[in-house]
């Protein structure tokens, strides 16, 4: 495996690299990322490249966010590329990325105004910049990106669509915890009496699924069950968001049809967590 620092050495890599397929990152790498990692490989096959970015974007951090304390674990980071079957890792500096007087920037302006991006202004318009700078710089054949953030994954679909960058844009499921916490680098925040009720999220979610599944299709009682479950089993968390929206277009739904999304964003301390379930 091969460590790339600089926007030079990787144009150089891939001029000779093939086909490309390629995982984004911000590091601080879980099982859910070598899944990611090990899901490129298995479509690359034997004679495809999988190459994975480790950056931690500033332009997606709020000033009240955790840009600054966002863990950064690089040597660890690159065991875990390496072993899931990365052939190269571009690991830049903020500098190599970004001119100082940069002027230019991707803005989305539809479906980064609801869930998620309703409470983090700007946040999607830093995403959307810095993925369509990997994509030119790694100019990848297909992409790999988890589907616990659903709404990064609708929007990187749409700026693929929108921009006609040529690159498939693969989803792959949530990776959890044996009691069905979905895995994120921001877990390890969580204190201990935050982390035993975390679960809950995940276990609203499905009891919403199953009775959605007897018949009851109003999203209007789908969301009242979930804030009951939350409010008996997750106590310390603070409500973000709860919703039934739309898969593609992320808007609201009143009625839960095979093709919506239930998403939710629950903030425990100062740690956010998210999570979400397709019907269907």
């Amino acid at each position: 495996m091969t460590l790339i620092e600089t926007v030079s050495d990787l144009r150089h890599w891939r001029k000779t690299a093939g086909t490309v397929h390629f995982v984004p990152t911000m590091g601080a790498l879980h099982e859910g990322h070598a899944a990611l990692i090990r899901t490129a490989r298995q479509r690359a096959g034997s004679s495809g490249k999988v190459a994975v970015s480790i950056f931690v974007n500033p332009l997606q951090f709020g000033p009240n966010e955790d840009f600054d304390r966002y863990p950064r674990t690089l040597e660890p980071d690159l065991a875990t590329c390496q072993e899931a079957g990365a052939d190269v890792v571009f690991a830049p500096a903020v500098s190599e990325v970004y001119h100082r007087d940069r002027s230019i920037k991707i803005l989305e302006t539809s479906l980064s105004q609801v869930l998620c991006g309703a409470s983090r202004p700007g946040h999607f318009d830093g995403v959307c910049t810095v993925v369509a700078k990997l994509f030119n710089l790694v100019q990848p054949d297909e992409a790999v990106f988890g589907k616990k953030d659903y709404q990064q994954l609708a929007i990187i679909r749409r700026l693929v669509r929108d921009l006609d960058i040529p690159v498939h844009i693969h989803g792959l499921d949530t990776v959890r915890e044996s009691d069905g916490l979905a895995l994120s680098s921001r877990n390890r925040y969580l204190t201990a009496a935050e982390r035993a009720q975390a679960p809950a999220l995940r276990a609203a979610l499905e009891k919403a699924h199953a009775t959605w599944q007897t018949g009851v299709t109003s999203s209007r009682k789908l969301l009242d069950l979930i804030h009951q479950h939350l409010a008996e089993h997750a106590s310390l968390g603070r409500k973000d968001y709860i919703a039934l929206v739309d898969q593609q277009s992320l808007q609201p739904v009143e009625i839960a049809r095979p093709g919506t999304l239930i998403a939710l964003a629950i903030h425990f301390g100062k740690t956010r967590l998210i999570d979400n379930l397709e019907l269907g």
